[in-house]
Parts: structure tokens; sequence; C-alpha cells
């Protein structure tokens, strides 16, 4: 029995000097692969630096940013990614440090850690144990873009009604001078999480519609009913306003630039075709009429605030097309713009969006 102690013994420690070796030849192995990741970190971040350099200088090219603008930021993108090769480096540094002093077993890593031993309750039998310790070492999760993103949106054009049985053609109200506005703040969400081809727009904003009467005419309300009439004057400028806050929301198309890193993944919209389809809706804040002419030899200028049997609530479609930052942007009020009217009368409006 105790010549088979024995032979079990120098079996044991015949194994602790292989697996002994081997992890010496592992942790050699671990020190190449670390000093090779150094270059690959250098490589990787340049690359990085590359790609942010050629975006800057795409923006200097669309006139977006001035030069000082540019070389600002060039300079702060060179001293980010130089810091990153720093500190990347000296993690690097630093683990090569603890496997020389420590050993491999002393970092965590993919793979197998081995140990051999003989339990307490083992020995006493004269049993050899054995054990395999694994450790898997989880990957590194890619963190993707911000779902939500935020903006500011500013818009402005022609602006005009369409009337029952009549066509722009024949409108009541001047087209070039009758005009529309508007700014607000849009949020921006990914509908899907891991591609951005969609995307839900939404917001809060301050719209102004205006229409300029033709034939030197100017709104009356008579009762529950707003009639144009004839001026008894002549007017240098007649002008009819509705200021409105609305909830605008669309979902936005459009393909996306990707790009890549080891940890990460951007989306960027910028110069990227887009179309959003939506609507809005909201509440008629104020209502306001501006009249210009001459009486007596004196220039009259009179401010009329007043309800004007407007709708209180506006709801409507819109949609815009563009490319980049900028779109052609259409929008028409379901609600009439005048409650009880016989003959009904919805705002339309054309001109362009900028998306900031």
């Amino acid at each position: 029995m105790k010549t088979l102690i024995t032979i079990a013994t120098l079996m044991a420690m015949t194994l602790c000097v292989q697996f002994s070796n081997a992890q010496e030849d592992s942790g050699s192995n671990k020190i190449e692969n670390l000093k090779a990741q150094k270059e690959n970190i250098i490589t990787t971040e340049k690359d990085a630096l590359k790609k942010e350099v050629e975006a800057i200088n795409g923006q200097l090219d669309a006139n977006k940013i001035t030069i000082e603008e540019a070389q600002k930021l060039k300079e702060e993108a060179a001293k980010i990614h130089a810091l990153n090769i720093e500190n990347r480096i000296a993690i690097i540094d630093n683990k090569i440090a603890l496997l020389e002093r420590n050993g491999s077993e002393y970092l965590n890593s993919k793979d197998p850690e081995i140990w051999i031993g003989i339990g307490a309750k083992d020995r006493e039998e004269g049993d050899l144990l054995f054990g395999v310790k694994v450790n898997t070492g989880a990957e590194p999760k890619i963190k993707y873009d911000r779902r939500t993103t935020s903006g500011l949106v500013v818009a402005f054009g022609l602006n005009n009604a369409i009337v029952d049985g009549q066509s722009l053609d024949d409108s009541d109200y001047k087209i070039a001078g009758s005009r529309f506005f508007e700014i607000g703040w849009f949020w921006k969400t990914r509908v899907f999480r891991n591609t951005n081809f969609l995307r839900l727009k939404y917001g809060i904003s301050y719209t102004s519609n205006g229409l300029k009467p033709t034939n030197n005419r100017f709104f009356v309300e008579n009762g529950n009913q707003t009639e144009l009439e004839e001026f008894p004057l002549e007017l240098n400028k007649s002008k009819f306003r509705m200021d409105n806050i609305v909830v605008p929301v669309h979902f936005e198309f459009g393909p996306s630039r990707v790009r890549e890193t080891e940890r990460s993944i951007r989306y960027y919209t910028g110069r990227k075709f887009r179309i959003g389809l939506g609507g809005y809706v909201g509440a008629n804040i104020s209502t306001r009429q501006k009249l210009k002419y001459r009486e007596n030899g004196d220039r009259v200028k009179d401010k009329i605030k007043r309800d004007y049997n407007t709708s209180d609530l506006v709801y409507g479609l819109s949609t815009y097309v563009g490319f980049g930052d900028v779109s052609l942007y259409a929008k028409y009020d379901l609600s009439p713009i005048f409650r009880n009217a016989e003959i009904d009368q919805n705002n339309v409006s054309l001109g362009l969006r900028f998306d900031l």
C-alpha cells in the first residue's frame, strides 16, 4: 500500500512540474499577446482619429464650421486619442508587470486555469484529486449610440388657405405676402435598438400662420361669423395672424452613416437623405389683425387682438423631405381656421425646415 502511495505521489509531482512548465509557456504567450495588443491599440486609435478628421473636413467643406473651428476640433480630437493611447497602453503594461511578477494564473483570461491537489480526506485514503477550473472571461459589451437625441427646429415659408370650391389661383389671400414661421425643440428616438433606419421624431413648437387679404379687405367679426369686408380707406397693410403651440410627431426614414469601434457603434444622419411623415396637434394661443392706413393725412396703425371665431384646437398633417439638416416642409390644418363658418377654410403652408 505504501508503495502505491509513493508511486501516486511521484506521479502527482511529475504532473505538477508539467503543469508548471505549461503555465510558464502560457504566461510567455500571454505577455507576447499583450505586447501585440499595444501595437493594435496605436493602430486603432490612429484610424479613429483619421475618421474624425475626415468628418471635420466634411463639415468644413459644407461650410458648417469655419477653418478656425475645424482646426480646434482637430486639435481636441488628436489630444483625446493621444490620451487614449497613453491610458490603454498603461493598462497593458500593468498587466504585463502582473504576469511577470505573479505568473499567468494571476490574471483572469479565457485560457483555463489548471490546478492539481490532494484534498484532506483524500490524503488519508491515499487517493489523488485532480481538478480543472475554467474562467471563460466575459466579452466586452458593445455600447450602442444614445437611443434619443434632441435639437432645435426652425421653419418658414409661404402660407395660405384652402377654401371649399376655390383654387389657390383664386385665393382671397396674397400668395407671396402670406407667410408662416415655426420654432421649437425636438427629440429623436431610434425605434429599433440596433438600427437607425426608422426614427420617431417628436417635440413642441411655436407656429405663426399669417394671411394677407387681397383687394383692400380686412376681417370683420359678425356674431359667430368672421368675414372679409372692404376697408373704407386705402390700406397700406392688412395682415391676419394666428399663433399656436403644437406638438408635432413624425416617423423619419433614411439611411445613416455608421462608425464602429471596438466598444461602440455610432450613427450619423448628417448629409443623408431623409423623409418625415406625421402630424401635429395643439392650441391656438393668440389671434390678431394688423391694419396700416392714412386718415386725414395721419399714419394710423391698428393692432386688434380678439377671438375672431378661430378654432381653439389646431391639428393637421405634415411632411418633410430633405438632405442633411435642410428639408422641404409642408403642413395642412385639418381643423378649420374659423369655427361655424359657412365655408370651411383650412390653413396650408410650404417652406423650408432646418433641424439643427
